[in-house]
């Protein structure tokens, strides 16, 4: 299994009954974009934060694409279940066995985050997904019967099209996950209303 050192990362440390909040950033990101975010949504919970290790003319993201909206299958795969190890070492290295993880991911980190709940269930114990598509679909589905995902997608998002949040609200609901979708009359960027939405979210189902 992989260490921690198998990715850049940052780890801030928070209340011991709190959660760890997985943030993963979007295309052209890095390990220190949404830790103002995290921190935000709750202030109790940990932070680790991994930075995507695949470049894409320069910007880090968390596994190739072959065209806008079309991902490198065998990378995707190969990407989830490294990070589902860099999550279970970071588990091991910095003592969080009994604390839950969730992810706190937007766009391509969204995508990824969606393919380990599907690839690799068992690792989040939830997970906020901002402006997410269907990364993959998997030969059998898993079982996330119990497993909260908040899911906020834009409508006039060019890069996200309603139909893709949809077919990966049904997915995952198809799973048995809890699902929370939430529109907003934007595009690809976030707005206020739908953080406070998510923190007030994220605070219920991991207070």
């Amino acid at each position: 299994m992989l260490g921690t050192s198998a990715f850049i990362h940052r780890f801030i440390p928070g209340k011991k009954d709190g959660p760890v909040l997985l943030l993963l950033h979007g295309t052209g990101g890095n390990e220190n974009d949404l830790i103002d975010l995290g921190r935000s949504l709750h202030s109790g919970a940990a932070l680790l934060s991994p930075r995507g290790k695949v470049l894409e003319n320069g910007m880090p993201r968390f596994f190739r694409r072959l065209a806008e909206g079309v991902f490198d299958e065998a990378d995707l795969i190969h990407r989830t279940h490294e990070l589902a190890d860099f999550i279970a070492a970071a588990v091991a290295e910095y003592q969080l066995q009994t604390r839950k993880i969730v992810a706190v991911a937007y766009s391509n980190g969204a995508n990824i985050a969606a393919s380990v709940l599907l690839l690799r269930p068992g690792i989040l114990a939830g997970a906020v997904l901002l402006r997410a598509m269907v990364p993959i679909v998997p030969e059998s589905l898993p079982n996330l019967t119990g497993i909260p995902v908040f899911l906020a997608a834009g409508r006039r998002d060019s890069f996200v099209p309603p139909e893709g949040t949809n077919q990966l609200a049904a997915l995952l609901q198809k799973a048995g996950a809890d699902l929370t979708l939430r529109w907003s009359d934007r595009g690809h960027q976030l707005d206020s209303e739908e953080i406070e939405e998510a923190k007030h979210w994220l605070k219920a189902q991991f207070p």
